[in-house]
């Protein structure tokens, strides 16, 4: 159950720490001839104690080579065609490139070390999130640097909030935008947006734009103005850094949908169904006790070992045969289940479709299916698909037809992207439109489904 969990790339993980810990292991990457091994007599040691052939059977552990190893794939990838990493250019960190930069400041020691204290307190979105007081009790802990709130401060403000990129070293959002707009040359239009920054910033958060053109007694197209400037800053200033860093996530699709005649094809991908087979050096190991004419304690405990290791690789053999048929069984299921949309890609296609309807389907616990839908991606004509978004609840419309919540979210969606942002609907009014397009769905789930889609309230939608 845990390997079914694994994505590609974890599973890879596995794979490897798996072949590390048992030297009983291989790859399919090493040549090997048939081996047709059989240990079929007992072995009497000081005759008490017996090793049972059927124990060490080595046949269990190999796979049949008069078969050629594609035919047992699930897909037919030859091993030319295995993925590579892509090999990602070191480079500076973050926080480094901050460090570095201070060096074209004019510091002295104490003001170098408060610096570098602060720098390395910046987090990754490039706040510094802790109070003053504290950074000045931990430089006197940890760097024996005794200083005070006013000198800690000057720093911040004279230096790290001079670096790039502009807005680090910014204890708050509204310090932030203010770093970015004061670093700008300065217009009439970035004036006032400073002053809504610094006067009104609750004002400006909440969109309460009628008390923004009051207190600064200017018309709405200034205003307009004045809030495309702050739009245009950088609200997470450490993110805009591009010293690569940062891990870049890439995605491993584990299927692969195509169609091919019109028809649908699913493959599983092709790192998911490695060649495994039992270690050569733990069969001549065995075979060399075979032949053995005596056998004393320590060759017999030696054995017993390599048996277990043996029993170890069958084990885990078995658990990725079993993890390949899990995956295909699930996904063709799946894949069946929501055929019009994989042959369309037309989302109003996708049916309500729940984890109980395909462990019905295949036989297999809830959790099963659970697993394989979480945590795995499938390589669609229409992109790249988290399989998860394919499940979604139902609900009647007015015409007693079962519909996809997913088919409503997706009207919910467009109702509120083609809405007057200078009235935005409230969900009261979002409920009355879906229930004449034909949904009868309540207020509080409209604002539910609409929480879901990260779409805020029509307060904070409101646009001038």
């Amino acid at each position: 159950m845990k390997l079914i969990q694994l994505p590609t790339q974890a599973f890879e993980e596995r794979l490897k720490q798996e072949i590390e810990e048992n030297p009983a292991l291989d790859t399919g990457k090493e040549a090997s001839d048939s081996i047709d091994t059989e240990f079929e007599s007992e072995y009497d040691d000081s005759g008490t104690d017996k090793i049972d052939a059927e124990d060490i059977n080595i046949d269990e552990y190999l796979s049949d080579d008069e078969i050629p190893s594609y035919k047992t794939q699930t897909n037919n990838y030859s091993a030319d065609d295995e993925e590579k990493s892509i090999p990602y250019a070191a480079g500076t960190t973050f926080h480094q490139s901050l460090k570095n930069q201070l060096n074209t400041f004019r510091l002295d020691d104490e003001e170098t070390a408060i610096a570098e204290f602060l720098v390395g307190s910046i987090d990754e979105t490039g706040y510094l999130r802790r109070e003053i007081l504290d950074l000045v009790d931990d430089l006197a802990f940890t760097g024996n640097i005794f200083t005070t709130e006013e000198k800690v401060l000057e720093v911040l403000t004279k230096t790290v909030q001079k670096l790039d990129p502009i807005g680090v070293g910014a204890r708050n959002l509204q310090e932030c935008l203010i770093i970015q707009l004061k670093a700008k040359k300065r217009n009439e239009t970035r004036q006032v947006a400073i002053e809504i920054l610094e006067t009104a910033f609750d004002h400006f958060v909440k969109k309460h734009y009628n008390k923004l053109l009051d207190k600064f007694q200017i018309d709405e197209e200034e205003l307009k103005d004045a809030i495309g400037e702050i739009a245009r800053l950088n609200p997470k200033p450490g993110n805009s850094y591009s010293g690569n860093s940062k891990m870049i996530e890439q995605i491993v699709p584990d299927f692969s949908i195509k169609i091919i005649d019109g028809e649908l094809d699913l493959t599983l991908n092709s790192r998911n169904a490695p060649e495994l087979h039992v270690s050569r050096e733990y069969v001549n190991l065995l075979r060399g006790y075979q032949e053995s004419e005596t056998k004393n304690k320590s060759q017999k405990d030696a054995v017993f070992f390599i048996k277990q290791k043996l029993d170890a690789a069958k084990w885990f053999i078995d658990a990725i045969k079993q993890r390949q048929q899990t995956l295909l069984v699930t996904m063709n299921a799946i894949m069946h289940f929501q055929y019009d949309y994989f042959l369309t890609g037309d989302e109003r296609k996708l049916k309500p479709m729940i984890l109980k309807d395909i462990a019905e389907q295949i036989n297999m616990d809830v959790s099963t299916v659970s697993r394989v839908a979480n945590s795995k991606y499938v390589s669609t004509p229409y992109g790249t698909k988290l399989i998860k978004e394919f499940f979604s609840e139902s609900m009647t419309n007015d015409q007693g037809e079962e519909v996809s919540t997913r088919e409503i979210k997706n009207i919910l969606e467009s109702v509120i992207s083609e809405e007057d942002k200078k009235k935005p609907l409230t969900d009261e009014k979002l409920s009355k439109i879906l229930k004449e397009k034909g949904y009868p769905i309540a207020r509080r789930t409209v604002a539910k489904y609409r929480e879901q889609l990260d779409i805020p309230v029509a307060r904070l939608r409101k646009e001038i």
